[in-house]
């Protein structure tokens, strides 16, 4: 088997790029299809795609039959962002207004399950991710959440799409059933790792930069990890300060968010939530070690996973 190394990331970004530039996404009705392309043209790292093409790549030597499967990976992503965002009621989507923010929200919803018609090849994998969506909106209400629970739903929600695109490259590739099962397992930790560090980014993120809401879960109430241990760790009285804090809907949060985060300052949770994204992604490189491909290959994978935890936004 020949391995053809001659593409960086920005290089497999650039390609697919190209591949989706081509693509016809605005047809009749106008009114449906005018979400999804603007959605699809946001500017973003194409993070899975590059996945599904590298996996081909790197398993076969030949990125470009991985097309189609990539596709298909970033048009059911960004399914999950307009659905996401509607569930949210969140007014930025990568620096730019949300879908349903700049049309209504009934367009939507409707555009985003016609984007979730158009990536239908994943099936098991779109079910896992609405399980982890239904969860993430289920801990709202919940005071009873526990952190491994927590890990089980950003593994739903974000890692096993991490995951599945990585798999589809390798079963482009016809790899082996080993490769394509560590690749697997590499992308769910990978995953977790990313979904973390979206969590710290989230509360502690440059505004600037984030091209998100900074504090948006806090003001949803989302039981992320800096939540949960901190609910572990905190005297009482914090403890309750907390709870308060994540049974309100308010209109002003900056006092909500500043107490918040000092809460989670007192107690360290910054540095622990980065020591668990380095553990996860330590565990991802490992899983690389076991697979049959070439040293080579195996430093490119490290590579983009370094690339994809050095964010700041």
């Amino acid at each position: 088997m020949k391995f053809l190394q001659t593409l960086d990331l920005t290089s497999y970004q650039k390609e697919f790029q190209q591949y989706l530039d081509k693509k016809e996404w605005i047809r009749e009705p106008k009114n449906l299809y005018e979400p999804i392309d603007y959605i699809i043209q946001l500017s973003g790292k194409r993070i899975r795609p590059i996945l599904t093409l590298m996996a081909a790549d790197i398993l076969s030597g030949d990125y470009k039959k991985a097309f189609p499967a990539a596709l298909a990976v970033e048009v059911f992503h960004n399914f999950t962002l307009v659905h996401d965002d509607i569930m949210d009621d969140a007014p930025l989507r990568r620096g730019k207004k949300t879908v349903h923010e700049k049309w209504d929200l009934n367009r939507g919803i409707l555009s985003g399950d016609a984007m979730l018609i158009m990536a239908y090849q994943f099936s098991k994998t779109a079910l896992e991710v609405c399980d982890g969506q239904q969860l993430d909106i289920d801990f709202e209400t919940r005071n009873d959440v526990t952190i491994d629970e927590y890990l089980n739903m950003i593994r739903l929600k974000t890692s096993v799409l991490v995951a599945a695109a990585l798999k589809m490259g390798a079963i482009v590739a016809e790899s082996s059933e080993k490769n394509a099962n560590l690749l697997y397992e590499y992308g769910l930790n990978l995953g977790l790792a990313f979904q973390l560090q979206d969590d710290y980014l989230d509360t502690f993120g440059n505004p600037e930069t984030f091209g998100k809401q900074v504090g948006g879960d806090i003001i949803e109430n989302k039981k992320t990890y800096l939540y949960l241990k901190a609910m572990e760790l905190s005297s009482d009285d914090n403890k309750q300060k907390l709870a308060f804090f994540y049974n309100q809907k308010l209109e002003d949060n900056s006092i909500k968010i500043d107490e918040v985060k000092r809460i989670f300052e007192k107690y360290e949770i910054p540095s622990l939530i980065q020591q668990l994204i380095h553990d996860y992604t330590s565990l991802a490189f490992n899983l690389l070690e076991k697979m049959n491909i070439s040293k080579l290959n195996k430093e490119k994978l490290t590579e983009f996973g370094s690339f994809l935890m050095a964010r700041d936004k």
